[in-house]
């Protein structure tokens, strides 16, 4: 079967990219053309764009490049119409794939898929409409997500949630401590970890506080998660001190080797707690306590953090817009690192997590419904 599949951005051109390595699998003649990113370009299949041509990211952004934006989406449905797929699976990436998917249905008999629900549970639920309207099937990564669906009477499919896979495959059994270390010329000190997103525009805005607030605690020795992407020279740039420690490529034996960490929110912050990390969760807004006051009138969720979302209650501190502050963030890191039993209540939460996830398999589980559907 031909399979076109829509990825813009990096965590999508991941999740994609195991997807297709499981149709594969199940599908011995699955041919792929896809929007998305190196990792999907490795699993074969002809690529008609590189999701770094479509991460724009807010509406300024976008009006900017509203010359690109409409191009893409151009490129985009006349390669649909090229390739004559038989079925079109859409990762995430929601303002511009839900523009293709009414696309697709309003000229063609092609089934719409979408694997990884765009986060309307948090904000802009009215796309409600258009993903009834033109999605055939949602195959959703977060169990609180099919009450959600249920609400909106559009049933929905958990197949679990693919960062427990990258958690448990990870390949960390054989390297200590000391080795870590050693290979990263990192001192012997216990480690705070910190990871502030993978965007620039998150970096710039929250790394030189978190690296005040971890610097705190001289007993510990400060690392910065580098993001894929990012060059060392812009993390020198923000930091302003050549001596602060940057790790690229070992984001889970980093975390997996740290005391704490302060983490941006998103996909990371769940990371952080599969490996079981204690952390803080941040997140920088604008306008500070105008913005943490419309918070309630714009996101649906009580939550931020994806830790606290899968645990219906506050696992995490989250320190948000007004709140995301040097002296709220060293005081948080010390309870962490010198309260046992605050620190021993938040591991007993990332359990309540992992149970609730539930088993590795996700894109496995997810390709196996595809194909079963499309054969039927």
């Amino acid at each position: 079967m031909r399979y076109f599949i829509i990825a813009g951005e990096a965590s999508g051109d991941l999740h994609a990219s195991n997807l297709m390595r499981e149709l594969k699998k199940q599908d011995s003649a699955a041919e792929f053309c896809f929007l998305g990113g190196d990792l999907m370009a490795a699993q074969g299949g002809k690529m008609v764009k590189n999701y770094r041509e479509m991460a724009f990211m807010g509406f300024v952004a976008v009006a900017m490049n509203a010359r690109t934006v409409l191009k893409n989406i151009a490129d985009c449905k006349n390669a649909i119409a090229e390739f004559k797929p038989d079925v079109v699976i859409l990762v995430d990436y929601p303002s511009f794939n839900l523009r293709i998917a009414r696309y697709v249905k309003e000229n063609f008999k092609t089934p719409v898929y979408y694997y990884i629900s765009p986060k309307i549970w948090a904000w802009k639920e009215y796309r409600i409409k258009d993903i009834r309207k033109y999605v055939d099937k949602m195959f959703t990564i977060f169990p609180f997500e099919t009450s959600f669906y249920a609400k909106h009477n559009y049933p929905v499919e958990y197949v679990g949630n693919p960062t427990v896979d990258s958690v448990e495959s990870r390949d960390n059994c054989k390297q200590t401590f000391q080795e870590f270390c050693s290979i990263n010329e990192l001192s012997d000190k216990p480690i705070i970890a910190l990871l502030a997103g993978s965007r620039k525009q998150e970096i710039s805005a929250c790394l030189p506080r978190m690296l005040k607030a971890a610097g705190n605690f001289p007993d510990f020795q400060v690392v910065v998660a580098g993001a894929p992407g990012i060059e060392l020279d812009y993390y020198r740039a923000v930091l302003k001190d050549d001596k602060v420690q940057i790790v690229f490529g070992q984001t889970y034996e980093l975390l997996q080797y740290s005391q704490a960490a302060i983490v941006n929110s998103g996909t990371a912050t769940l990371e952080t707690a599969l490996i079981g990390t204690p952390q803080v969760v941040v997140y920088h807004q604008s306008l500070g306590r105008l913005a943490y006051w419309m918070k309630d009138l714009i996101i649906k969720v009580k939550y931020i953090s994806l830790v606290n979302l899968i645990a219906e209650n506050e696992v995490v501190k989250e320190l948000i817009a007004h709140l995301f502050t040097v002296e709220n963030m060293t005081a948080e890191l010390r309870k962490i690192l010198y309260d046992s039993t605050y620190r021993q209540k938040m591991l007993q939460g990332y359990s309540t997590i992992k149970t609730a996830l539930g088993e590795k398999g996700t894109a496995e589980r997810a390709a196996a419904k595809i194909v079963s559907y499309l054969q039927k």
